[in-house]
């Protein structure tokens, strides 16, 4: 998994993906999820880190398998939250 923070207007924001996602784009309907930009261009931290900062944060948007079983895990999402686009699952969590 990739994570990044962002920083914006005193809220910290983390996108976590899948890393083999990263730089793909996914279409369905009138819904889409682009990751060729930067936002989830992260790094690869152990799960404790990435668990440590989405906590802490205002905003956490998570896409992919992995990340989306990681935010499951640690009680950042709810199963009942989870959306998917082409078969790519994704939520967000704003606390």
């Amino acid at each position: 998994m990739l994570t990044k923070v962002h920083k914006k207007n005193n809220h910290i924001i983390i996108a976590i993906c899948d890393e083999d996602l990263l730089g793909k784009y996914f279409e369905e309907d009138d819904k889409q999820i682009d990751l060729r930009g930067d936002f989830f261009d992260g790094e690869n931290m152990a799960e404790s880190e990435t668990g440590d900062l989405a906590r802490n944060a205002d905003i956490v948007n998570l896409v992919g398998k992995k990340s989306i079983a990681f935010g499951i895990k640690e009680g950042i999402i709810d199963k009942k939250n989870v959306k998917t686009i082409s078969g790519i699952p994704y939520a967000q969590a704003i606390f």
